[in-house]
């Protein structure tokens, strides 16, 4: 059975960091394109980074871009997102996600067969 369980959310200031972690259970990770996306109240569910299946490259949105870093740890199946110099605009719902494909990342929320079931992330003074 496929699982995606996110953690590492939580309240922080602006300018902070926090790490999310994305446990997978049921498939390899390292085989599946991964992404992290972010639903801000009132918006759609958008791309914040993503890492290609094939060779591993990775896609950030121009909000995020040296801030953000995500990863994957290959022997214990998770995935992560690094995120330093947090603003306001971060505030949302963190979700991961994963689909079985052979070729390069994916930003479309519909793209993608797998999802966890969020974690909150709300920066704030």
């Amino acid at each position: 059975q496929v699982q995606l369980v996110e953690s590492g959310g939580g309240l922080v200031q602006p300018g902070g960091s926090l790490r999310l972690s994305c446990a997978a259970s049921g498939f390899t990770l390292d085989e599946y394109t991964v992404a992290w996306f972010r639903q801000a109240p009132g918006k759609e569910r958008e791309a914040v980074s993503s890492i290609s299946s094939t060779d591993g490259t990775t896609y950030y949105a121009d909000s995020v871009k040296g801030r953000f870093t995500i990863s994957r740890d290959n022997a214990k199946n998770i995935l992560y997102l690094q995120m330093n110099n947090l603003k306001p605009e971060g505030t949302g719902i963190y979700y991961c996600a994963a689909v079985a494909q052979d070729g390069g990342y994916l930003l479309m929320w519909y793209d993608y067969q797998y999802w966890g079931q969020g974690t909150q992330v709300t920066v704030s003074s």
